[in-house]
């Protein structure tokens, strides 16, 4: 009975570490704005699941909408389309789209070089995760690559739920989207 308690204890403490996802202090909403490459993408939803061996690099354009929020649509190379999502507030918020509530934060960026983003997709009873990281250059220093896994593993991810998304054989930026 005592390990059963532990074990419950243990998990209660996963699903809570897993649920907080800290926004960027002081964000500057200016500075965040403009093009940034999709370098990596960490998921357990079942979309991300199907789709990564086919997934790579694509560009994501941040700008600012009437209301202060950001607006952030990504150009997908792999599956010949657009997707976006809406930014609130400071440096996070909520957005609910086809019954998916996301819950996009701004974890941390020194805006110039790389940036993590974190999701709480909740679709339903079913909650699901989403760690990203962007940066202004195609590639990366290895220990932003190390930080994103290690954010991702923090946020109660699994390793094979991690992905540094190959660059394409084409220029990201002018990839097919409809």
């Amino acid at each position: 009975m005592r390990a059963q308690f532990s074990a419950a204890l243990a998990l209660l403490c996963l699903l809570q570490a897993k649920a907080e996802m800290p926004v960027q202090a002081d964000f500057q909403l200016d500075q965040f704005t403009g093009t940034w490459f999709s370098i990596g993408l960490a998921s357990n939803t079942r979309w991300f699941k199907e789709n990564k061996q086919v997934m790579k690099m694509c560009t994501t354009v941040v700008t600012p909408t009437e209301e202060g929020h950001l607006s952030i649509t990504s150009t997908l190379c792999w599956l010949q389309g657009k997707g976006s999502a809406l930014l609130e507030g400071d440096s996070g918020g909520t957005r609910d789209q086809s019954g998916t509530k996301h819950n996009l934060r701004v974890l941390e960026t020194n805006y110039d070089e790389y940036a993590l983003l974190g999701n709480i997709i909740t679709k339903g009873a079913d909650t699901f995760t989403m760690v990203t990281l962007y940066g202004r250059q195609k590639q990366l220093r290895p220990e932003l690559l190390e930080k994103f896994t290690q954010t991702a593993l923090s946020h109660g991810l699994a390793q094979e739920d991690i992905l540094i998304l190959p660059q394409t054989g084409e220029d990201v930026n002018f990839c097919v989207t409809f």
